[in-house]
């Protein structure tokens, strides 16, 4: 079968001719039916970050995956059945950590297309209680972003931050996971919701997911109009997707009292804030976020399910699996201003 691989010592990367992996006992074999390209899987191919708990010398990447099961490991309880049309959560928890037992993400288990291979590829193994079952009408493209374009701001949104309906929100980077942030949030009833991004493209796209307001975050203004959008309070979330330190000195400026700052961008080397005098004096609050839970996942196929999100927007085009180096060649120069690229076998 093809497979896009990356090889770890190297970081050559290329679709290769691999064999059909076979289930363990507790495993099943899906047929991919689509798998989205992240960010995550750019900066593994680039080097920006590093594989850990993994020694093998190239790895199938590929953590957003959906496809039907094929074969069934001999313990694989009667529930799971052949045909079923699944996601597959991106990674497994190790079950016994302090963050399981809290439902929290285990930062010690595995995650698909980093610690062991993942979805880009004909067929992917997946621990059966990885998978997700989803409705008929939900698309497969549609439902391979789920575990990480969308869970990962719901995650966010939920249960870092907490935020409630009639609370106002910023967002900071309207790409593959800010889109389904300003989404997430006009679901939940937060207001205003503002949208904050360079590309004009990018806060045409903040509006019809959602948005009331989308600002240019260069405008001179642009301070002015969030005060003017909340009635002179100030934001009380505001949510970094874009990881720049430029992006938190502007958030907290325009955050109100006791509002809270939330990193959901991954960025290296150390946090600072201009103005920590007055972050403290007003009673602000930093929130570091990763990831989210195999029940966040659950919920939002419910809410799809229910037809309260749809994210038929969120899919900027479909790459052949051959074609996987140029898929993450039209991520990298942001070829068209991509939410999400999905591979198809």
């Amino acid at each position: 079968m093809l497979a896009a691989r990356l090889n770890l010592a190297t970081l050559e990367f290329a679709v290769e001719r691999v064999p059909i992996p076979e289930p363990g006992p507790d495993e099943v074999l899906v047929e991919v039916a689509a798998a989205g390209v992240c960010l995550s899987d750019l900066h593994l191919i680039d080097g920006t970050l590093r594989v850990w708990n993994n020694d093998r010398p190239k790895l199938t990447l590929g953590h957003e995956v959906s496809g039907t099961v094929a074969v069934l490991g001999s313990d694989v309880p009667p529930s799971v059945t052949v045909g079923r049309r699944v996601i597959l959560q991106a990674g497994q928890s190790c079950g016994r950590c302090e963050l399981c037992v809290r439902g929290r993400p285990c930062l010690t288990g595995l995650t698909r297309g980093v610690n062991y291979d993942g979805g880009w590829a004909r067929y992917t193994l997946a621990r059966h209680d990885t998978l997700v079952p989803i409705p008929d009408h939900l698309p497969f493209d549609e439902a391979a972003i789920i575990p990480d374009a969308v869970s990962t701001p719901y995650a966010a949104i939920n249960s870092t931050a907490g935020v409630r309906p009639a609370q106002s929100a910023g967002v900071w980077g309207v790409g593959g996971l800010g889109a389904h942030a300003v989404q997430v949030l006009r679901t939940i009833g937060a207001a205003p919701i503002v949208a904050v991004d360079p590309l004009p493209s990018a806060r045409d796209r903040a509006l019809v997911f959602g948005a009331d307001l989308a600002l240019d975050p260069a405008a001179p203004d642009f301070v002015q109009r969030v005060r003017t959008a909340t009635d002179g309070r100030g934001l009380d979330h505001a949510f970094d997707f874009a990881g720049a330190p430029a992006v938190r000195d502007q958030a907290a400026e325009v955050l109100g009292l006791g509002g809270a700052l939330v990193l959901v961008g991954l960025v290296g080397g150390p946090l600072t804030l201009t103005d920590g005098i007055g972050f403290s004096v007003r009673g602000q609050r930093l929130l570091g976020h990763y990831g989210s839970a195999p029940e966040d996942v659950e919920a939002l196929v419910n809410l799809t399910a229910y037809h309260r999100l749809d994210f038929a927007e969120s899919i900027s085009g479909h790459v052949p699996l051959a074609d996987a180096a140029e898929a993450v060649r039209m991520l990298a120069n942001r070829v068209g201003d991509p939410i999400r690229l999905v591979l198809v076998p």
